[in-house]
């Protein structure tokens, strides 16, 4: 049996519409814009963690983001968290732990001395454990994540590229 046998007797009854590719383009608003939609759900004004992101993606760390947005650092680091990145201060074991406090199995008193952190350090990871990231806020931050503020790749000069690996 061949193809033209298989297709014997199949017709087309209906034409297919062509709707065309859907597009969002988003590159016209700034940052502060794409987050007000989901301002009742960050822990600052969506201006202050446009620049809490901005800051840190320039490769900077929490502490000068929030200094910069003029927020606390825990403000600052529970945004970053709900816009996706990964900010927990404590390693796999140590939100394990976390997890067994935020279920009443282990008392704060016992939580905080196996995992070994500071008051500041537990509160982030419970912050971290209890809530979960916007999957739609971390699609507006996406772009100023992975390239920055420039526009570029952040870490172009440590990436080779196809022409390295061409011997001389």
């Amino acid at each position: 049996m061949g193809l033209s046998d298989i297709a014997a007797g199949v017709e087309v009854t209906t034409e297919q519409r062509d709707r065309g590719v859907a597009t969002v383009d988003e590159t016209d608003a700034d940052l502060a814009e794409r987050l007000e939609e989901h301002a009742d759900a960050l822990p600052c004004e969506p201006a202050v963690a446009a620049t809490v992101v901005e800051v840190y993606a320039e490769g900077r760390a929490v502490d000068t983001a929030a200094s910069v947005a003029e927020v606390a650092p825990m403000t600052a680091a529970k945004t970053l968290h709900l816009l996706g990145e990964q900010v927990s201060p404590l390693g796999r074991t140590g939100r394990e732990i976390v997890r067994d406090w935020l279920n009443a199995e282990l008392s704060r008193t016992e939580a905080m001395e196996l995992t070994g952190a500071s008051e500041r350090a537990f509160d982030l990871a419970a912050y971290v454990e209890s809530h979960e990231p916007i999957p739609e806020a971390q699609e507006a931050v996406a772009a100023t994540f992975s390239t920055g503020l420039g526009g570029e790749e952040p870490l172009a000069e440590a990436m080779s590229s196809v022409s390295d690996l061409r011997e001389p």
